[in-house]
């Protein structure tokens, strides 16, 4: 997604500018006929509410129209019938009862529905100004003393209607007959009130939606007039700025190309010394570490020394004893080659790990491992440091084998000198965990050292920083290890303090070194 927007900018900035004003314009034009869709959308949709609310207002009426009906078809006729003693008293009774439920129900419906229409939220500040302008005190009042009369009416008519029995005298029937005619009139004047007051909401509606129809048409061209005049100023202002900074730009790229030139020559001698200065750094990452082997390779042939110096010894006593037999020399002889092919073997693993790779090889990773802990093994053993070593997958690589020997045993050495100055001799151990991770080896290396000082931490990879005596280090060992991890096999090395069960089921304060290498060929020879 970045690489495309970032193709569109590159495209863009290689329109001229003209092709780039044309642009602009097309953007406002469009946002103004946005800007139009849009404000008819919102007209019509408040016109919309308008009608809605109308209808609302004219339903209501029917209610009242039902209350008539039902006086004159379930109550006036009802009582005719009885009185033409066309209906039983108790199937009178029962059409009575059900017209006055009718009656009462649909009132009740009506003055809910009056209620909330008067405090519903639709176009508020239209309906207010509606309602303002087509209610007046008077009017109100008057609505408010017909409601309570038809209250009233409808009240007496249910006592009389109570209190009728099967001697329904002919003056309880007028009586009832002139009640519902008065309030078949209070009726008749709510539903002309009502209905009066629903028309003219409907024509000031109109009124208003056509004022805001003007209005917006009129705001429309206003604004649209003034964004072409806007975008005419601001195009000649940019012509000006852009023909000015072009101006300048060329002025700036002729000195930028001869301060470029001189640049050039200086950044390739530089590079040149750089490069001279890593090859000295790198000799001397392998002189700091000869020191190390040879200490190892004094070990390693102190003891079979002893025992070739003690078979020539055993040659001599023999020979004095008269003992000196011809099985007795091919076995010792035979012994003292065994011995010396190891001494040999020791010197061509020393010699392997001091000459430069030429090119990639195939190797295990555990067996690159367990060389460096052996090359290290008696400064290990001398300083009571244990070494613990686990493969959770068992992983070859193609990459550069005594390079990536030389970074374990640096680190494995880094961990060695923090051990023996904070570390009790029984507790001292060096953890190194084999891992695989989607196509990477991850190699973490710890020690129970106690770990590094935060304020340390971020330059433990620059060269010639040590912590260390002038006579105990050179501070490159971790700087060539990042360079050959990252330069040359490109990979990754980082380091953190953490707190880890690395011994006995207790936490210590330890140091983590976690290494990351590209397993196939394509990852590390494609960054």
């Amino acid at each position: 997604m970045r690489e495309k927007f970032n193709k569109i900018l590159y495209y863009f900035d290689k329109l001229s500018f003209s092709y780039k004003t044309y642009f602009l314009i097309f953007i406002i034009a469009g946002g103004m006929i946005c800007i139009v869709l849009l404000s008819q959308i919102s007209i019509f949709t408040i016109k919309e509410d308008f009608d809605k609310f109308f209808n609302k207002r004219t339903k209501s009426l029917i209610k009242l129209e039902n209350i008539k009906d039902t006086y004159k078809v379930n109550i006036q006729d009802t009582l005719k019938d009885f009185e033409n003693k066309n209906l039983t008293f108790e199937q009178g009774e029962e059409v009575l009862i059900l017209g006055e439920q009718l009656i009462r129900k649909n009132w009740t419906l009506y003055k809910k529905e009056m209620a909330l229409y008067n405090d519903e939220i639709i176009t508020n500040f239209i309906k207010k100004f509606i309602i303002t302008k087509s209610k007046n005190s008077d009017n109100e009042i008057l609505k408010e003393n017909i409601i309570k009369n038809i209250d009233s009416k409808m009240t007496n008519i249910q006592k009389i209607l109570g209190s009728i029995d099967k001697s329904l005298s002919a003056e309880q029937i007028d009586n009832l007959n002139l009640q519902i005619n008065a309030i078949s009139i209070y009726l008749t004047s709510l539903i002309n009130y009502d209905l009066s007051i629903a028309i003219n909401e409907k024509s000031d509606t109109q009124k208003v939606f056509n004022t805001i129809i003007i209005f917006s048409v009129i705001s429309i061209f206003l604004v649209f007039l003034f964004s072409i005049v806007l975008s005419v100023f601001i195009t000649n202002n940019f012509k000006q700025l852009h023909d000015s900074l072009e101006k300048k730009v060329e002025d700036k790229t002729k000195e930028l190309t001869q301060l470029n030139d001189s640049l050039e020559k200086k950044i390739s001698k530089e590079v040149q010394q750089n490069r001279k200065k890593d090859i000295i750094m790198f000799q001397q990452a392998r002189l700091a570490s000869l020191g190390e082997m040879l200490n190892n390779i004094a070990h390693q042939w102190r003891q079979p020394l002893g025992s070739i110096s003690m078979i020539v010894q055993s040659f001599q006593t023999k020979m004095q004893l008269g003992k000196l037999t011809n099985e007795f020399v091919d076995e010792k002889v035979n012994d003292a080659l065994l011995l010396a092919s190891n001494m040999s073997n020791t010197l061509d693993d020393f010699k392997n790990f001091f000459s430069p790779d030429k090119a990639k090889i195939t190797f295990d990773i555990e067996n690159c491992i367990e060389h460096s802990i052996e090359l290290s093994k008696y400064l290990l053993s001398k300083e009571n440091i244990k070494i613990e070593l686990v493969i959770k997958d068992k992983i070859t690589i193609n990459s550069y084998y005594n390079e990536l020997s030389h970074v374990f045993l640096n680190i494995i050495s880094n961990s060695k000198d923090a051990l023996c100055s904070n570390v009790d001799k029984n507790d001292r151990i060096i953890k190194i965990m084999v891992s695989k991770y989607k196509n990477h080896i991850m190699i973490n290396m710890m020690d129970n050292g106690g770990g590094i000082p935060k304020e340390i931490v971020p330059k433990i990879f620059e060269p010639y920083y040590t912590t260390k005596y002038k006579s105990a280090g050179t501070g490159i060992g971790l700087y060539m290890s990042k360079q050959i991890i990252e330069k040359h096999i490109n990979g990754s090395i980082s380091y953190k303090n953490i707190i880890h069960k690395i011994k006995d089921n207790k936490n210590y304060s330890c140091s983590l070194f976690t290494i990351k290498i590209p397993i196939n060929d394509e990852a590390i020879d494609g960054k």
